[in-house]
């Protein structure tokens, strides 16, 4: 009997690979969208604990510092002997006999080296515990590093920036997760039982879409309480931004539920006795999950933008609380513009932050396409 010769033949990875991972295989590809994944993810973590990368008090006010222009950070010094070390020099104001205009200057003789894992002001994480930590801070309590300049009350913009970015980017992903749910159920009935509960459904959906979603938002938003506080403020611009936001994602999934719903698999579910909402959730979602990942991903950005147009029209979230849009509210003048351009560094985060999840959402979108391996 002629042995039989065994040999491991290794599959093709494709063949044997699951959904996701095929994804981000062809994610992987996409590398604009990985340079978008790892800004976001990086922006993410910041909003996380945004004290953490602070480095001053965001709403500590210093008259001496009114409209104070960025600081430079230096690795080499040379005006006090030839060193490394990562350093900032304080700025000396003075006036222009002739205008009178104020003018900051570097003073080179004094150094301040920046310390990594300083201590600095306090700051609670996740509300569990406090702590004074910071990535990068200053040991000169009274030459504050400003590396983004300070507003009008001297208030450091870089450390309300980063503070900012946790409510602006946070309220971009409830109102996203709000505006999902709603769109998945309603969206999900309509397609899955059809007929009249279909017709009333698509009703409904095409009045909200036939609303004027700015108009609409600027009359619920000014209809809010100004003396209501930060947190009620914040749920409820969340709950207006995601009211009109569900409609469209409700209409895509309705017609992917129209048709899956004669697809064999769900044929096969309903002989088994498996109940309509274990079909709905468990079989037929995942189905198009990477769809709706892409959406979620495209919608972000423009709930990011809606709370910074609200805010900066003075309709949305109000002082003290800070958020991306609230902080712009200081660049509304020309005379702002001509004195302190830097104050327009929270619009330069979201042009980031919307660029990013942009990209990052075309990355998606395209990996998740079958037809576009």
């Amino acid at each position: 009997m002629a042995d039989i010769a065994v040999t491991n033949i290794q599959p093709d990875r494709a063949a044997v690979a699951s959904q996701w991972q095929l994804i981000w295989w062809a994610f992987r590809r996409h590398k604009l969208a990985m340079v978008a994944l790892v800004v976001t993810v990086m922006m993410y973590i910041v909003a996380l604990v945004p004290g953490f990368f602070a480095i001053n008090d965001p709403n500590l006010q210093n008259a001496r510092a009114t409209f104070h222009p960025p600081q430079r950070l230096h690795l080499i010094d040379t005006e006090n002997g030839f060193s490394f070390g990562l350093h900032y020099y304080p700025m000396k104001l003075t006036r222009d006999p002739e205008t009178l205009a104020a003018i900051f200057k570097e003073d080179t003789t004094k150094r301040v080296d920046v310390q990594f894992f300083g201590r600095g002001y306090e700051y609670s994480v996740f509300g569990l515990f406090n702590t004074n930590i910071h990535l990068i801070a200053s040991p000169d309590k009274t030459m504050p590093l400003l590396l983004f300049g300070a507003d009008r009350l001297g208030r450091d913009v870089f450390s309300r920036t980063v503070q900012g970015s946790q409510v602006s980017l946070s309220i971009g992903l409830v109102g996203v997760f709000l505006s999902l749910m709603l769109g998945i159920v309603i969206g999900g009935i309509s397609g899955y039982y059809g007929g009249r509960i279909d017709f009333f459904m698509q009703r409904l959906i095409d009045f909200v879409l036939s609303l004027p979603t700015i108009p609409i938002w600027l009359a619920m938003a000014a209809a809010l309480p100004q003396d209501w506080p930060a947190t009620l403020q914040y749920m409820m611009i969340t709950i207006i931004l995601s009211l009109t936001g569900w409609a469209q994602l409700a209409r895509v999934v309705r017609g992917r539920f129209l048709s899956l719903r004669t697809e064999e698999f769900v044929a096969a579910a309903r002989l088994d006795g498996v109940r309509e909402g274990r079909i709905i959730f468990r079989h037929m979602l995942p189905s198009f999950a990477s769809h709706i990942i892409a959406s979620i991903t495209l919608a972000v950005p423009a709930m990011i933008l809606a709370e910074t147009s609200l805010s900066f029209l003075g309709l949305g979230l109000q002082p003290p609380t800070i958020s991306w849009g609230v902080l712009l509210r200081e660049a509304q003048n020309i005379r702002s513009i001509a004195t302190a351009p830097w104050l327009f560094m929270p619009g330069c985060a979201v042009v980031v932050a919307v660029m990013a999840l942009n990209l990052l959402g075309d990355g998606l979108r395209d990996a998740a396409d079958p037809y576009n391996k």
